[in-house]
């Protein structure tokens, strides 16, 4: 049988113990949205951005051209809450830290909660 995308997320979700809500995200905010979403639709302030597709290098402890703040939050033992648009790729993103030994877990619902829980956002589209 052929996994869906409902299975990637289930087993990721598995994989990092659940998920945080976006009014709870505490941690280092890992932004794995691609730089054109965050164009159109507004950025985290101080989260940190590598969009998914480059995160297993960003996050290698062992390259050097990885993510300093991601480094850190790992060698700390500190959370990274991990935001996409829906939660999809959050999830999926968050497994692979957790396989990497970070303390990440998505945020719940993505960038839709995260507006709904009132948290910052700044640019975008809207000029917020």
């Amino acid at each position: 049988m052929h996994k869906t995308m409902k299975d990637f997320v289930a087993e990721s979700r598995q994989k990092t113990q659940g998920s945080v809500e976006a009014a709870k995200a505490d941690g280092l905010v890992l932004d794995v949205r691609e730089a054109h979403e965050l164009d159109a639709d507004g950025r985290v302030p101080g989260a940190v951005h590598v969009p998914r597709g480059f995160l297993e290098a960003k996050a290698d402890v062992t390259n050097e051209g990885g993510d300093k703040a991601l480094h850190a939050a790992r060698a700390e033992g500190r959370a990274v809450h991990v935001l996409c648009a829906s939660g999809a790729r959050a999830s999926l993103a968050a497994a692979t830290l957790v396989e990497m030994g970070y303390a990440a877990k998505p945020i719940e619902g993505g960038l839709k909660s995260w507006r709904e829980a009132g948290r910052a956002l700044v640019g975008g589209k809207d000029g917020a």
